[in-house]
C-alpha cells in the first residue's frame, strides 16, 4: 500500500478510500464517501474508520463538509463539547451501510503526535454473535425461563456488572421522599452507566493491569449475587414466568434486528421468527377448518353390519385372545395365586386351564347346546383334544364323565 505525504498545516479535507492507510501528523479533516449499494450478503458486513495514534487525540464525527466548517467556529457548546468527548489513541468510528457521506475531525493534544486513518470493510463477528443470541433467546425463552441454570448465571451477571446501579438504587429504598439526595441519586445512575461502558472500552487493558482486583471482585460480588439468587429462589408463579419469557422473546427480536445491518431484511427476518413460533396455531386452525369443510361435503356411508358367520368367528377369536391374556396373567408375578385360588370352587380345574386345559366341560357344552343351538366348531375341537387327552391318562377304573363332574364340586 501506498503511503501518502503528510498533511500540512492547512485543514484541507483528505477524501479516504478504502483499504488505504493515511498517516498524518497535524490536525486533520477527512470524508468517506460510501458508493456501494449494499446487498443481502452484506447483512454482517460493516464499514469502520479507525484512527491509531502514537499519542491521546480527539475525533469528532459528523455527516458532511458543512458540519466540519461549523466546528471550525467558535460558540459555546462547541467549547463545552470538546471537554466531554473523549481522547482515546485508538478510534473506531462506525460507518452505516446506507451512508453516503461520514467526516471526521482529528484534533492532536501533544506535539509530535502521529496517527494513521484507515477505512475497512470485513465481516463483523460481532454483530454475527448478536444474531445468534436474538435467536436463542426467542426460540428458546420458555425454556430459558424455567432454568435454574440460567436464573442463578443471569444474577450472577447481572451483579458483577450492574453492582454500582444495585448499590444506587438499594440507597434510593431509604432515602425519604422529596429530599435533595434524590439529586445526587440520578447523578449517580448517570455516573454509573457512564463507568460501565468506559470500564467495558477498557476491559482488556484493566484485565492485563490489574487482573489480580478484577478478579476478586469478580469472585466476591459474584458470589454475594448468587447468595441473594438463592436466597429468593427460582421463579415458581406461573404469570412470572410469563412475564420473563416475553421479555427474553422482546429482547431476542430486539438482537436480531440489531444483528442485521440491512433495515429491511432484518424486518423480514424478524416477522419470519413470529411467524414461525406461532405457526402451530395458524396450522392447527387451518387443519380443524379443512377436517370440518370435508365432514360437511362428503356424504355419509351407513356402517357396514356383520354376518351371523362372521359375528360367530370374531367372537370366538376375541374369546381365545382374551383367555390367552388371562393365563398370562395367572403365570405372572402380579397375580397372587393363593388368593385367587382360596376364592373359587375348583382349584384343579383353575390350575389345569392356567396350564392350558380347555375352560369348558363336556357337560358345560352339552348345557349350552340345548339352550342355544349347536356350539361353536373351535371350541367342540379343543375339548375333543383335551378329552382325547385325559382319555389315555385317566385311571380306566372310573369313568371319564365322572372325573370330569369333580371338577364342579
Amino acid at each position: 500500500m501506498g503511503r501518502p505525504a503528510l498533511a500540512g498545516i492547512d485543514l484541507k479535507v483528505v477524501m479516504l478510500q478504502e483499504s488505504k492507510v493515511y498517516y498524518m501528523n497535524t490536525s486533520q479533516q477527512s470524508c468517506y464517501k460510501n458508493v456501494l449499494i449494499p446487498k443481502w450478503h452484506d447483512i454482517w458486513t460493516r464499514i469502520q474508520i479507525r484512527v491509531n495514534s502514537s499519542k491521546l487525540v480527539r475525533v469528532t464525527q459528523v455527516e458532511n463538509e458543512e458540519k466540519l466548517k461549523e466546528l471550525e467556529q467558535f460558540s459555546i457548546w462547541n467549547f463545552f463539547s470538546s471537554f466531554l468527548k473523549e481522547k482515546l489513541n485508538d478510534t473506531y468510528v462506525n460507518v452505516g451501510l446506507y451512508s453516503t457521506k461520514t467526516c471526521l475531525k482529528v484534533e492532536i493534544l501533544e506535539e509530535d503526535t502521529k496517527y494513521s486513518v484507515i477505512v475497512t470493510r470485513r465481516f463483523d463477528a460481532k454483530l454475527f454473535l448478536i444474531f445468534l443470541l436474538g435467536l436463542m433467546l426467542f426460540f428458546c425463552g420458555d425454556l430459558l425461563s424455567r432454568s435454574q441454570i440460567f436464573y442463578y448465571s443471569t444474577g450472577m451477571g447481572v451483579g458483577i456488572v450492574a453492582s454500582l446501579l444495585i448499590i444506587i438504587f438499594i440507597l434510593s429504598k431509604f432515602m425519604p421522599k422529596k429530599s435533595p439526595i434524590y439529586i445526587i441519586l440520578v447523578g449517580g445512575w448517570s455516573f454509573s452507566l457512564y463507568l460501565i461502558q468506559l470500564v467495558f472500552k477498557n476491559l482488556q487493558e484493566i484485565w492485563r493491569c490489574y487482573w489480580q482486583y478484577l478478579l476478586s471482585y469478580v469472585l466476591t460480588v459474584g458470589f454475594m449475587s448468587f447468595a441473594v439468587c438463592y436466597k429468593y429462589g427460582p421463579l415458581e408463579n406461573e404469570r412470572s414466568i410469563n412475564l420473563l419469557t416475553w421479555t427474553l422473546q422482546l429482547m431476542g427480536l430486539c438482537f436480531m434486528y440489531s444483528g442485521i445491518q440491512i433495515p429491511h431484511i432484518a424486518l423480514g427476518v424478524v416477522i419470519i421468527a413470529l411467524c414461525t413460533k406461532n405457526l402451530e396455531y395458524p396450522v392447527h386452525w387451518l387443519y380443524i377448518t379443512y377436517r370440518k369443510v370435508c365432514k360437511a361435503t362428503e356424504k355419509t356411508v351407513p356402517p357396514r353390519l356383520l354376518t351371523e358367520e362372521e359375528y360367530r368367528i370374531q367372537g370366538e377369536v376375541e374369546t381365545r385372545k382374551a383367555l390367552e391374556e388371562l393365563r398370562e396373567y395367572c403365570n405372572s408375578p402380579d397375580c397372587s395365586a393363593w388368593k385367587t385360588i382360596s376364592r373359587i370352587q375348583s382349584p384343579k380345574r383353575f390350575a389345569d386351564f392356567v396350564e392350558g386345559s380347555f375352560h369348558l366341560t363336556l357337560n358345560e357344552v352339552s348345557v349350552h347346546e340345548q339352550e342355544y343351538g349347536l356350539g361353536s366348531i373351535i371350541a367342540q375341537d379343543e375339548l375333543y383334544e383335551q378329552t382325547s387327552s385325559e382319555e389315555e391318562d385317566a385311571d380306566p377304573r372310573y369313568p371319564i364323565v365322572a372325573q370330569q363332574n369333580n371338577f364342579l364340586t
